[in-house]
């Protein structure tokens, strides 16, 4: 999930999806409410850590930081120097995600086709938005840190590319690179705000109406398959924290057009490979998963 939030486009919780843990992390997550100090009294603090799946918690924001601290530089570094592998490589990821998911719909009436097409267009309207300008203020901090975190935990969407889109990411990144203590604080009160709140809604949807939430998340991560195609035009820049000039709008392209418009090889056939690669483990987890249980 952390190597996954990196990259802008990318969401962990897609990645939560294809492991089958995204029930028992919502799940987890929602527990993180007032009656838990009324656990924690009664019952002492053990009983508070297992009634919110703490060694569980533990374990995936530790592997997610992590990840991030050892991987972020590797991943930035590949999609800067091999970026059609890379990016193959996540849309067959996506890919195949797609049909893991669908799978678990039970009943696929025309209805629920109806939410899978309003996910993909809701994702789709996002990755083509022009981004927006906010200006860094307290509550927009608050309010940015809500969005993103909320954007991390659904499927499709990536946390980093919405603060792109509402002008956020930039200031964010600078107070990281600075260690701006007050503009951080504010930033992850509302991603705890967000999270937990989030949480609550997500959960309740699952339980309440599992088989529509699940097209509908199913159709934002089809909605933003557009957005890692490998091939691709830049038509606009963004400059981020470091000073460098890295792509913010781009046009999606054939390998052929590739090819042509830019004098260069399109790598289709190891695009296909880094595909077929992502799909092979995404079933592969899928037969593990089953032998395990």
């Amino acid at each position: 999930m952390g190597a996954a939030d990196v990259v802008p486009g990318v969401s962990g919780g897609t990645i939560a999806f294809i492991t089958g843990i995204y029930d028992t992390l919502l799940e987890s997550i929602r527990r993180i409410n007032p009656s838990l100090l009324g656990i924690w009294k009664r019952e002492g603090f053990k009983a508070a850590f297992n009634h919110i799946n703490g060694f569980f918690l533990i374990a995936l924001f530790g592997g997610v930081f992590t990840s991030i601290a050892t991987l972020a530089k590797l991943i930035s570094w590949l999609l800067v120097t091999h970026p059609i592998p890379i990016w193959s490589f996540f849309f067959g990821l996506i890919l195949v995600s797609v049909f893991h998911i669908l799978k678990q719909v039970e009943q696929k009436t025309i209805s629920r086709w109806v939410f899978l097409l309003l996910g993909v267009v809701f994702a789709y309207c996002i990755t083509i938005l022009k981004p927006l300008h906010m200006e860094p203020t307290s509550i927009n901090i608050l309010i940015a840190g809500a969005i993103a975190i909320c954007a991390m935990i659904l499927p499709g969407i990536s946390g980093s590319f919405i603060l792109l889109l509402i002008g956020m990411y930039t200031p964010v990144l600078a107070a990281v690179k600075s260690f701006d203590i007050a503009i951080l604080a504010l930033f992850l009160t509302g991603c705890v705000l967000g999270l937990l709140s989030f949480s609550h809604v997500l959960s309740w949807l699952l339980n309440r109406f599992r088989d529509t939430t699940l097209m509908f998340l199913t159709g934002l991560m089809i909605g933003t398959l557009p957005k890692i195609w490998p091939w691709k035009e830049t038509i606009t820049w963004r400059t981020n924290s470091k000073g460098e000039e890295v792509p913010l709008i781009q046009h999606n392209l054939s390998p052929f057009e590739f090819e042509h418009m830019f004098n260069q090889p399109s790598q289709l056939g190891i695009a296909v490979v880094m595909m077929l690669a992502a799909i092979a483990l995404v079933l592969g987890l899928e037969k593990y998963a089953e032998r395990t249980r």
